[in-house]
């Protein structure tokens, strides 16, 4: 007998081949699925979620920030009368989280509040609606730019971000409006005629039955049909505006979007012509940090690289010490005006048209600071310091795009700037990690 065995073995039979095996009859056993089954599991939701997740990065950099300022609005106050509101910590990170994660829209969010478990962790039992969520989003402009700086001011303090080199790049991004809604002025004027006539036809209706006034699908109607005649009359205040910008011939052509009166068509990445908003984001070359944001309605990028250089003044008291922008914002008086600011441009020079002559070759008209610029960028330093600008601001655009900025679902140019900055400041926290990770690892 074996000495690690308790009984004799018999002797060891080989297996046949799988057919050699009668085959089983009866059911087949298998595990099946009891979801009407009543259990009982211990757990909170703080150990459902891992403990490096990107949702409690968010909620720490928020229980870090100063929001003083919303909470002073709460006029609910403990043995008062009213509901108490959320906690605006909880709703601006719902935003950021969103925000990271490619959703825009709040009625989204405000199921994800309800199924998703990182979401439910963020409101930790705390109910939403799309409303309140909504309503947030786009009301704190100034806060969320003031984020912006704070952001990037306590990176420049631990040496983590310099403006010794700032790339510029504009990004179209479709605007909440069909080219359908775009009008010209007749028949603009014509469609606000009928809305008033509609809103007069309301008001005697109620004039006749006061008692429907109560009735919630006549509050309705007249909602939207004040909401239709604001839209109409915010599109006749821009057909000034957009008319100004066209040739002298084309001027009666001009047409504005009753939809989103501040929105414009302008030409995309692909070639077609949409509605849109040209979204400014300013970005350092050493750690990818976006530095400044801002929002236009005119397609074009001329013009746009002195008042982001102004803007990093307000900011941070600091002009960039170089700016690369691409050949849409050479405008020789930006340039002339930058560089004499102190702040050095690297941006392609446009060849002359119908002419042979050396584009870099200063001309008679230029200012002393434009001939600088254009016999810098012959030299192989100031290309290889260009080279910067698309391994920097394309990489910030594609990953703005792939969080989602395709197509904004909030209409306004103010409302339009709440969600760029809500983007920057994203893109500024997660970066903002990595670069203190690698900054601790080089200390070790």
């Amino acid at each position: 007998m074996d000495q690690g065995t308790l009984f004799e073995r018999g002797p060891r039979e080989e297996a046949g081949p799988a057919e050699s095996l009668p085959p089983r009859i009866g059911p087949k056993r298998l595990r099946h699925a009891v979801r009407n089954q009543i259990e009982f599991q211990e757990c909170s939701l703080d150990s459902l979620l891992p403990e490096e997740h990107e949702a409690r990065i968010v909620w720490a950099y928020v229980c870090g920030l100063d929001l003083s300022e919303l909470r002073s609005r709460i006029q609910a106050v403990e043995g008062g009368p009213g509901q108490a509101p959320a906690d605006p910590r909880l709703l601006l990170t719902l935003w950021l989280y969103a925000t990271l994660r490619g959703v825009g829209s709040a009625r989204e969010l405000n199921r994800l509040c309800a199924e998703h478990v990182a979401y439910r962790w963020i409101c930790g039992g705390v109910s939403m609606n799309y409303h309140t969520l909504s309503d947030f989003r786009t009301q704190h402009v100034e806060l969320l730019d003031r984020l912006l700086t704070a952001s990037v001011a306590s990176l420049m303090a631990e040496g983590l971000v310099t403006l010794d080199r700032v790339a510029q790049d504009g990004m179209r991004v479709r605007a909440s409006a069909g080219s359908a809604s775009f009008r010209r002025q007749p028949t603009l004027e014509e469609a606000l005629a009928q809305a008033e006539e509609q809103l007069r036809q309301l008001k005697r209706e109620l004039d006749a039955d006061p008692a429907a006034s109560k009735s919630r699908s006549q509050a309705a109607r007249q909602r939207a049909a004040e909401e239709r005649a604001q839209r109409i009359r915010a599109a006749l205040e821009q057909l000034p505006q957009i008319a100004q910008a066209k040739q002298p011939k084309d001027r009666d052509k001009a047409r504005a979007s009753t939809s989103d009166a501040d929105s414009r068509v302008m030409k995309m990445g692909d070639g077609g012509f949409r509605p849109a908003y040209n979204v400014q984001l300013a970005t350092a070359t050493d750690s990818q940090v976006i530095t400044g944001v801002e929002v236009t309605n005119t397609g074009s990028d001329l013009g746009q690289m002195a008042p982001m250089i102004e803007q990093h003044q307000k900011r941070y008291e600091e002009k960039p010490k170089a700016a690369l922008v691409d050949g849409g914002f050479a405008k020789i008086d930006d340039i002339d005006k930058v560089e004499q600011g102190g702040t050095t441009v690297y941006a392609p020079v446009r060849p002359p048209r119908g002419s042979t002559r050396d584009a870099h070759t200063p001309r008679a008209t230029d200012t002393p600071a434009v001939a600088q610029w254009r016999q810098r960028m012959a030299t192989d330093e100031a290309k290889m310091i260009y080279r910067q600008r698309a391994a920097t601001a394309e990489c910030v655009n594609a990953l703005a795009r792939n969080r989602g900025l395709q197509r904004f679902l909030v209409r306004g140019l103010r409302k339009v700037k709440a969600v760029a900055l809500l983007y920057a400041l994203v893109h500024n926290l997660m970066r903002a990690a990595t670069l203190r990770a690698a900054a601790a690892q080089m200390v070790v």
